[in-house]
């Protein structure tokens, strides 16, 4: 999609891979066309309706884990140009040859039912949400573009490569699963810096090797000529030299590759070359040559010249002038090859395409008012009908999937406002309690934070755990599930009788909301360190104290590098106390065995088998 000839290829050296924290507090265009065509691919048939499901998903981790602020944009009326474009892409998805199926004039524009369809399920559920929708008047990616070169937004999400070409200046093409630099992001000015093309050059490569509104191109030039084709011109003339040659007036456009020096240091012509020895290959003839060496052969008068190796070339002034007039003469000939494909091509360049990818105004807002963007709380009742309709999922766990951003939102609010008119309950029933742990994700410290719920409130099954059976209807491929599809849910923990919900937040969000009590939580952690310090063995102690802790304690797991070397020790001290007890205790005797099996359960697998195996 976009540009042809594998575009994206020749931009992949100037990509860079943005860390976890890249989106944070950023606005950011998605076009969601693109994400409802990724899911469809990506997902397995038999699941119900992927392109909410994953759509669901993507913005709650887009809003909440990575702390972004998403814009969806929607396609408008498509151009009559992209109809041929559209219809070889069904055809290909189908697995029929589209080249055999030729493309009448008067092909309908209009989308197909079955994708409006899914396009306006996305739109509702992104209202719901609470997230800005706009509709372009054409290509959802124009409006992103715009949207980035205007500064409404920071970055656009697309795999459409001809958002370059509509001005677009960062651009998030792919995210890597479980990476700690999962954004694969593209900007403008590395690509100026590394190939020296501008958004016109761009646009003439386009034109030159195809695109979605002229899948065709020029026959005969491919991606890596038509990118040295235009570096031989300025941004402002690469279109109007285009137009020239397109006319036949190839001849009439001089090509920024002629040398200024056509002269060598002597006042001869390139033409005319210096005669050579044929022995030693220098300038000079092979009778002067034998009689004495020549200037360039370092030998005794008497020996004469040296003969000159295999592969020789010589590096006088008329040699060298001579090569680079055949270089010359190569590159010239090249391009009057190329100007006469480009010739030969019926109404080339197309004035309308360039028209379009050099307009700016793709959207329903005029220059001086803008878009109209704000984000809103979600609509939890209306949306929790919405998707037990659609996907039906139970509201116990669609209040559990909507937490995170919630308490994203929530954060958000208590930084942002100084007066006590802010709702202090999350979803109305939930307070802010502590900071559990300081938490490494991706390679980012985060906040573990633990939410209680508030006296009073109302003591439902909102948030329950026992959901498993909605997970159960939710299949999909996990070769293609990738970061922003694994969501996060609060994970349910009970501490002296209470329970407690535990969500992961952006450190600087919860400093700056409660910033008492991260202050009182790293006191905290300072007179832990101090008495840690003062008492070395404490840490140890914990350690063999939870792991011979009642079975209900779950969910402790001990470190290896703590646990091993002070638990192997034990054992090959007890080593031989143990095997001589072995000989003397009778075959009823197993409390040994019954002590290793009411542990083992608390220890990793790993551990066990070098406790077992490794003398």
């Amino acid at each position: 999609m976009g540009v042809g000839g594998n575009f994206w290829d020749l931009l992949k050296p100037y990509a860079r891979n943005e860390g976890f924290d890249f989106l944070r507090n950023k606005r950011v265009a998605v076009d969601l066309s693109f994400w409802i065509v990724q899911h469809n691919n990506a997902v397995k048939t038999h699941v119900k309706k992927p392109h909410l499901r994953l759509t669901f998903f993507r913005t709650i981790n887009l809003f909440s884990k990575f702390g972004a602020f998403p814009v969806f944009v929607v396609d408008g009326t498509p151009s009559p140009l992209k109809s041929k474009a559209r219809s070889a892409r069904f055809f290909r998805s189908s697995g029929i040859e589209s080249t055999s199926l030729p493309v009448s004039e008067g092909v309908s524009a209009e989308r197909n039912r079955s994708f409006s369809i899914c396009v306006q399920e996305c739109v509702e559920l992104a209202e719901l949400l609470g997230i800005p929708v706009l509709k372009a008047k054409g290509e959802a990616e124009a409006l992103c573009a715009q949207l980035n070169s205007e500064g409404y937004v920071d970055a656009c999400i697309t795999s459409d490569s001809d958002a370059f070409l509509f001005g677009a200046k960062c651009v998030i093409k792919s995210f890597s699963p479980n990476s700690k630099e999962p954004f694969e992001c593209y900007n403008v000015s590395e690509i100026e810096a590394g190939l020296g093309l501008k958004r016109r050059h761009l646009i003439a490569i386009a034109l030159l090797v195809g695109n979605d509104h002229d899948m065709n191109g020029v026959q005969g030039i491919g991606l890596d000529g038509a990118l040295r084709f235009v570096q031989a011109f300025s941004e402002d003339d690469v279109l109007n030299r285009l137009h020239e040659i397109g006319k036949g007036n190839a001849f009439q456009v001089p090509i920024d590759i002629k040398s200024d020096d056509n002269m060598d240091i002597d006042g001869n012509s390139p033409n005319s070359k210096q005669p050579h020895c044929s022995f030693c290959g220098h300038p000079g003839n092979k009778r002067d040559h034998t009689k004495s060496s020549c200037e360039f052969c370092v030998t005794n008068d008497s020996e004469g010249c040296l003969k000159k190796p295999e592969g020789f070339k010589c590096d006088c002034n008329s040699c060298g002038m001579n090569r680079k007039n055949k270089e010359q003469k190569k590159i010239e000939n090249w391009h009057t090859k190329i100007c006469d494909k480009i010739a030969k091509e019926p109404n080339f360049p197309k004035d309308e395409i360039i028209a379009m990818y050099l307009c700016n105004d793709n959207g329903y807002f005029s220059a001086i008012d803008g878009p109209k963007i704000s984000w809103e709380r979600p609509k939890i009742e209306l949306l929790i009908h919405f998707l037990n309709f659609h996907q039906n999922w139970d509201p116990s766990y669609i209040r559990r999937i909507m937490f995170p951003m919630m308490s994203t939102i929530f954060l958000r609010e208590m930084a942002t406002t100084t007066t006590t008119t802010t709702d202090s309950l999350l979803f109305g029933q939930f307070e802010f309690n502590s900071v559990k742990r300081v938490k490494t994700r991706y390679g980012y410290q985060i906040y573990v934070v633990k939410w209680k719920r508030a006296m009073g409130s109302i003591a439902s099954k909102t948030l329950s755990s026992q959901s498993g059976t909605q997970e159960d209807v939710i299949d999909v491929d996990d070769d293609t599930v990738d970061l922003l599809d694994d969501c996060d849910s609060p994970e349910i923990v009970e501490e002296d009788g209470c329970r407690f919900l535990l969500t992961d937040e952006n450190m600087d969000l919860v400093g700056a909301a409660y910033p008492e009590e991260v202050k009182r939580f790293w006191h905290e952690q300072e007179l832990k360190d101090a008495r840690r310090k003062k008492n070395p063995t404490s840490k140890s102690q914990e350690n063999e104290k939870s792991s011979t802790s009642s079975p209900n304690s779950k969910g402790v797991q001990l470190n290896i590098t703590e646990f091993f070397p002070t638990t192997k020790s034990k054992h090959s001290s007890k080593h031989g106390e143990e095997s001589s007890s072995r000989k003397s205790d009778s075959p009823d005797s197993g409390g040994s065995k019954v002590k290793r099996k009411s542990s083992s359960p608390n220890i990793p697998k790993s551990v066990r088998r070098r406790l077992l195996f490794d003398d």
